[in-house]
């Protein structure tokens, strides 16, 4: 009997256990995200940043920013919106300075 009584002690739900690797996975999702956005997709705007600020004001500004022409680059400025998020009631103009700021330190 105490074999049975053994076994079933092991093979209990343990909730504090469970809830530590969820956390700890969501901790290290997030700071891959954050590794992510600083060293591989930002650096993707450096080629043409002012290009790319263009395209975002944009699209803050307009129902249909790209009309007839090329959705790609649009859509790629659009990650923007992801990666440096705007601020609630932060006007357009400190939004787009702050963004290019950023930019430009992430590029040099």
């Amino acid at each position: 009997m105490p074999e049975t009584a053994q076994i079933e002690a092991s093979s209990q739900f343990k909730p504090v256990r469970l809830l530590v690797i969820v956390l700890a996975i969501i901790f290290a999702l997030s700071q891959w995200i954050n590794w992510y956005s600083v060293n591989v997709s930002i650096p993707r705007y450096c080629e043409n940043p002012k290009q790319t600020l263009s395209y975002l004001k944009k699209i803050i500004n307009e129902k249909q920013p790209a009309g007839n022409e090329p959705r790609k680059p649009y859509l790629i400025a659009a990650k923007i919106l992801y990666l440096i998020p705007r601020q609630s009631e932060e006007p357009e103009k400190v939004y787009l300075k702050r963004v290019h700021n950023q930019l430009l330190n992430e590029c040099n």
